[in-house]
């Protein structure tokens, strides 16, 4: 039986309003239904909280939070909430909703993706991360499936519940990580810490797997999972994909390097990135198909339009996809005692021949010797001569080498900067803590010299081309121009910068230009003036001018102004061009007959052909018996014609 059947949801119309028709997908914190706004009659999709989470304060917050979140981000790729509200024990987002299915359910159904496809997902999803992250947020939750296709191709990031604000505390508890634990990077499963550089490492792993169609660490356990992306780094994916262009390599190691300031400073820089390594591969290239690609039935091969793959749901994804707390630290001892060999059968077996065997009291106290002598030695081999590195991390330089060196270990230093480690502190160390290493090993620290800054350079006066140079050369990226009238900075020169000159902030920090369009101007009124003479006045006013090909019938006289764009008294800046057209004087028309008219008639009939009409009474009311210029004769349209009456 359908479990939507069974869903006491479908038919309810939750807060007088939403009417829900159908379950679209459930998770362990809310159920996604398609819904109906009966007050606006459109179709969107419910999020509802488990009743059972309504009392949680916490789940609660996070709700609302999303709401804020994503209400935050006009974006086209990321999926709108409408509304949030409760109704009893129904906490709700009312959110816009994307008929089509998940990457999950493309991965599923396809394997793997050419990489023209692969980079046609990519490239939204960054770009509504990109807005994301320069709005001030972080997803911390970026995966397959929280990324929807719709019907029509468009890529919508979807699930902002566990975003957070990139200033706002975001290190975690260390006794909890949270988050799905194939696209959890190195520095959130060791530190708890999530910023920009999370969701770039996620997005470097969904890269691998649409090209590979298979995710670059796996595990039996989550433990397993965890490990290998704080000890491994990402294999290139042409190892999967023989021929891959070595640009798309490069592109995924960098967005999953282990070290996170070698990773793209947020989404908009690999957004980029992504673009100029595209721009750069050839159509063999971007068509290459990998050895784990699954043609899908009836789908066109030649287009880069992913094919239909279903509905959201169709597809199964394994337990490592869903968002999961986990213990943090104690994962990683854990995991390698997980990795040890176990006891050999000989040593089972020399232990059960041991304690079974019966001997006269010598034998039997030779045989403890020996077994005591063995088993120290077996101690030492396998235990006696290791320990655990203990934790350091975020302690004063003098008291993480005191740990050690009580721990019988000796300590190497290295300064690195850290923009969420406060000056002085340990930021990581090199094996991570509790990690079974000999006794007398050198363990690597690593301590913080704060953030890596670097100053906004001044950029008044200078031209635009050159303080884009300029601010790359100093790794910031520039971004938004915006233009502004200026009496004291050349046309096209650089007014300011935001934030402003000697700033200082991390590489790769988005500035925006704010950029002169000259001074401000108020166009002149040229109209009716000869051609020469409104060229001058409005070079003299330090505009540019531009005749219309096409001359125009108007009052004005011939060969002079009939009419400007700008209009006159508009404002414009200097450079600015304005466009005159030249008269080529009124239009003639043929004057209508209208002798033998009543009045009444004769000017409805003059005014309809565009003329002006003036009428002379010899009486109160009668015909026309002339009119100034006769029946059937032209003249130019809008003049006057006078007419008779008596």
């Amino acid at each position: 039986m359908d479990a939507t059947l069974q869903d006491p949801m479908i038919g309810h119309v939750l807060d007088g309003r939403y009417r829900v028709e159908a379950r679209i997908a459930a998770g362990g914190m809310a159920t996604v239904y398609r819904a109906v706004d009966t007050r606006l009659d459109r179709v969107l999709a419910l999020k509802v909280m488990h009743p059972s989470l309504a009392h949680d304060d916490g789940f609660v917050e996070r709700f609302i939070r999303e709401a804020r979140a994503v209400a935050r981000l006009d974006h086209p790729n990321v999926v709108g909430v409408f509304d949030q509200g409760m109704d009893g024990s129904y906490v709700y987002l009312a959110m816009e909703y994307v008929a089509g299915c998940t990457l999950r359910d493309v991965l599923v159904r396809r394997g793997a993706l050419q990489p023209r496809a692969a980079l046609d997902i990519l490239e939204p999803i960054l770009a509504a991360l990109g807005a994301a992250h320069r709005a001030g947020l972080v997803h911390r939750d970026v995966k397959p499936e929280n990324v929807l296709i719709g019907d029509d191709g468009r890529v919508k990031v979807a699930d902002f519940g566990l975003v957070r604000a990139v200033d706002a505390q975001t290190a975690l508890s260390t006794t909890s990580v949270m988050g799905t634990v194939s696209y959890l990077s190195p520095e959130h499963i060791e530190h708890g810490i999530t910023d920009t550089g999370a969701d770039v490492y996620a997005c470097g792993v969904m890269l691998y797997e649409m090209l590979t169609g298979r995710r670059p660490h796996t595990g039996t356990t989550p433990a397993q999972v965890l490990y290998r992306h704080l000890r491994e780094d990402v294999p290139p994916p042409s190892r999967a994909v023989p021929g891959l262009a070595p640009p798309l390599d490069a592109l995924v190691a960098r967005g999953t390097a282990r070290d996170a300031s070698a990773r793209q400073a947020d989404a908009a820089v690999m957004l980029a990135e992504l673009r100029a390594v595209r721009a750069g591969l050839t159509a063999t290239e971007l068509d290459l198909v990998p050895p784990r690609a699954r043609a899908d039935d009836g789908a066109d091969r030649a287009t880069t339009v992913l094919p239909r793959v279903g509905r959201r749901g169709g597809a199964r994804a394994d337990a490592a996809e869903h968002t999961t707390v986990l213990p943090s630290t104690p994962l990683l001892p854990r995991l390698e005692e997980e990795e040890e060999p176990p006891a050999g059968p000989d040593r089972r077996a020399a232990a059960r021949r041991g304690g079974g065997r019966r001997s006269p009291g010598l034998l039997v106290g030779l045989v403890l010797l020996l077994v005591v002598g063995v088993g120290a030695g077996v101690w030492y081999i396998n235990s006696g001569q290791f320990t655990r590195t203990p934790s350091v991390l975020r302690l004063p330089l003098a008291e993480a080498e005191r740990r050690l060196d009580e721990a019988g270990l000796r300590t190497r230093v290295e300064e690195v900067h850290s923009a969420s480690v406060d000056e002085g502190l340990i930021v990581s160390s090199d094996p991570g803590p509790g990690t079974r290493v000999r006794g007398n090993a050198t363990v690597t620290i690593r301590v913080s010299q704060g953030p890596d800054v670097v100053a906004v350079p001044e950029l008044e006066g200078v031209p635009l081309a050159d303080a884009r140079r300029r601010l790359t050369d100093a790794e910031l990226e520039p971004t938004t121009v915006t233009r502004e009238f200026s009496s004291s900075v050349d046309r096209g020169a650089v007014i300011r910068t935001e934030p402003p000159a000697g700033t200082e902030r991390r590489p790769g920090t988005a500035i925006e230009l704010v950029v002169s369009r000259g001074e401000r101007v108020e166009v002149p009124d040229v109209a009716g003036a000869e051609r020469e003479d409104a060229r001058k006045t409005l070079e003299r006013a330090g505009l540019e001018v531009e005749f219309s090909a096409e001359r125009a019938h108007s009052a004005r006289e011939p060969g002079t102004v009939a009419r400007q764009s700008p209009r006159a008294g508009a404002t414009a800046a200097e450079g600015d061009t304005v466009t005159l057209t030249v008269s080529k004087g009124p239009e003639s028309v043929t004057v209508p007959d209208v002798v033998g008219l009543d009045e009444d008639a004769a000017v409805a009939a003059l005014e309809e052909a565009g003329f002006e009409v003036t009428v002379r009474n010899l009486f109160f009311l009668g015909t026309v018996f002339n009119q100034s210029v006769d029946g059937g004769e032209k003249a130019p349209k809008g003049s006057e014609i006078t007419i008779w009456v008596r």
